[in-house]
């Protein structure tokens, strides 16, 4: 019995510690076409499990008044009862649509996200290259030509496509108001899309642990007004010092670093592993007559051995 109120107590003190949290859970609180979808399908499977429960928790109840111990004398014997062929194939049949209307929700969710929003179908994403070395975000513009370290700045009321790899362990770009997390893999690119329906400051996190220093691999993801954006592209052309490749090789080694911002990106002496640069080659690109000599010897070197 004093389990049960320690237990009983511990749970009360867990609710109103999380009803007293100022912040609600960000998924909850989207602030773009993808972030909405993949809220509303939360939102939709929680409202089936809750629907689900409730009948559980009304059958069992039913069950333990209907079936409860009596004062029925002891040799007393229930009546035999057969079996309900329409009970059985509505129990059965139950489940099997549940479980249709959830994966055709979340087949169909998936795919709108990992889409352009069709609210922005008619504008050409802006491409902004995130990358993550140790405990830190590089965001790389290619169009603009500039770079910042541990934030991204980009314009509301646009299509933005993160492109997105790593120069260590596996890491996860996420900025939960936005849009779901997607992997950064090295040797690869792997591309996330969002949008952000009004101007704001998001916060961005590495949602897979990756060692010592996760817990402090978080950025500001801020969405500006099309002037704003500007104003702050030609600001950094004007006052922020290149990136070199020394310095950049410096980037990668460190561990943490504050925010930083410079007039050129790393793309330019050290592409991203996409097309002729995977160490895979993802997407598809021809072998070299080097490689191709090199799988031929290898070939030749089996079938040797073989004999």
């Amino acid at each position: 019995m004093k389990k049960k109120w320690i237990a009983l107590m511990l749970f009360s003190l867990t609710a109103v510690f999380l009803a007293g949290c100022d912040n609600p859970l960000l998924i909850f609180d989207p602030k773009g076409p993808q972030a909405k979808t993949l809220s509303d399908t939360i939102l939709f499977s929680i409202a089936i499990m809750a629907g689900i429960l409730f009948v559980v928790y009304v059958l069992y109840t039913v069950v333990l008044v209907k079936y409860r111990a009596s004062k029925l004398d002891e040799d007393y014997e229930p009546p035999h009862e057969e079996g309900n062929k329409w009970l059985e194939i509505i129990w059965t049949t139950i489940p099997v649509i549940i479980v249709i209307v959830l994966s055709v929700v979340t087949v169909s969710s998936t795919s709108k996200v990992e889409q352009k929003s069709v609210a922005y179908a008619d504008e050409q994403p802006i491409v902004i290259y995130a990358s993550s070395s140790n405990w830190k975000w590089h965001f790389s513009y290619p169009e603009e030509g500039i770079e910042t370290v541990n934030y991204v700045n980009f314009p509301a009321n646009r299509p933005i496509e993160f492109r997105l790899y790593s120069y260590g362990p596996i890491t996860s770009f996420w900025i939960p108001q936005l849009a779901g997390q997607k992997y950064a893999m090295s040797d690869m690119v792997t591309t996330i899309h969002m949008s952000a329906d009004v101007p704001g400051s998001f916060m961005g996190k590495n949602s897979n642990f990756s060692g010592e220093g996760f817990a402090k691999m978080e950025f500001e993801a801020q969405s500006l007004s099309d002037a704003d954006y500007k104003e702050w592209i030609d600001d950094v052309k004007a006052t922020a010092p290149k990136l070199t490749e020394d310095e950049f090789n410096d980037l990668l080694k460190a561990e943490h670093v504050g925010r930083k911002t410079y007039s050129s990106n790393h793309l330019e002496f050290k592409p991203a592993p996409e097309g002729e640069n995977s160490g895979h080659h993802h997407g598809g690109s021809t072998e070299t007559e080097d490689q191709h000599e090199g799988h031929e010897d290898m070939d030749m070197d089996m079938d040797h051995d073989a004999h």
